[in-house]
């Protein structure tokens, strides 16, 4: 009997030992098995410093969709023959989807048709007509320049001039919101002229020009957040450039440009929700990696925001998302 029990112990042991070797090598409790996706997000700049509250979006959508994200930035702003070098070493490299943000969106549209790709492309801007491009998160550029016009015509004189600010218009989408805003503008009655960033001190030199005897008032109006951004910092480092210039505008919006316009630095901005914007890029490329949607342009609405509405609840939870 002792023998038995002997035998029948060493038989329970040994099945426990076979059990938890079992279970441990998951040839019994098999866990299941997370996908991750890489995601390449290839921007137009040398830094995603205006790309805060983009990547709040990107990093909520990556932890929910169980996405890898490598955000890359370029040597050179707005070199778009590098961005396309850039889109095709990521693919290559393993990314199931590039999500891109156009430096010259026509440049960047014809070198994408000479290129043979194996992965999906998400476009931050107008869809391309290129069938690895899978969709795209747009804004409507020439309209988001037509309700800076009429803000700009509501609240000022026209015997007043307008400058344009500009990093270039053949940069992003910035020709488009040039054609809305100076179409508004000219209509009003008001002069404009454009200055686009040919120099490092192009921006600081117009306006340092403003407190030269026999100079009068002008409106800037800054058509990327770039210009807009190095805009305010010139007025903000001189109380006295407030004194000649009647108001400055743009498009964007960052923590530096709101705190800006809450000062009364900026008069008005139009901008969208960016947490948004960076949010549905991811969610949309992991639907293209998984087929799941058909071409799409998804166009985010636009909003123009002044001291007296920036502390307003609907958009206080757009312009300063939480982490």
């Amino acid at each position: 009997m002792i023998k038995q029990e002997k035998l029948l112990w060493s038989l329970v042991a040994a099945i426990l030992v076979v059990l938890f070797l079992l279970s441990s090598t998951d040839l019994i409790i098999k866990e299941k098995k997370t996908d991750i996706y890489p995601v390449s997000i290839i921007i137009s700049d040398t830094s995603d410093e205006y790309y805060t509250n983009f990547r709040k979006g990107v990093d909520k959508a990556s932890e929910e969709y169980n996405v890898d994200v490598n955000l890359i930035t370029l040597f050179e702003k707005g070199d778009a023959v590098q961005q396309m070098e850039l889109l095709k070493r990521e693919i290559n490299d393993g990314a199931s989807a590039v999500i891109l943000a156009p430096a010259k969106p026509e440049e960047c549209a014809r070198l994408l048709d000479g290129m043979v790709l194996g992965s999906p492309v998400i476009v931050l801007g107008d869809v391309f007509p290129n069938d690895y491009v899978r969709g795209s998160i747009s804004q409507n550029y020439e309209e988001e320049g037509k309700k800076l016009g009429k803000a700009i015509a509501s609240e000022n004189t026209t015997s007043l001039p307008v400058w344009i600010f500009t990093e270039g218009l053949d940069y992003g989408y910035n020709r488009q919101i040039y054609d809305g805003l100076s179409a508004v503008l000219k209509e009003s009655g008001f002069s404009i002229g454009i200055y686009e960033k040919k120099e490092k001190e192009t921006f600081r030199n117009t306006i340092e020009g403003t407190v030269y005897p026999d100079s009068n008032e002008a409106i800037i109006v800054a058509i990327d957040v770039e210009s807009l951004d190095e805009a305010a910092g010139i007025i903000t480092g001189s109380p006295v450039y407030k004194n000649y210039i009647a108001g400055l505008y743009g498009i964007g919006s960052t923590t530096r440009i709101l705190t800006a316009l809450d000062n009364g630095i900026i008069k008005g901005v139009v901008a969208i929700d960016q947490f948004d914007a960076g949010y549905t890029s991811i969610q949309k490329a992991v639907e293209v990696i998984h087929k799941k949607q058909e071409k799409e342009q998804i166009v985010l609405e636009s909003y123009y925001v002044d001291k007296s509405n920036l502390r307003e609840s609907r958009l206080e939870k757009l312009l300063y998302p939480i982490d």
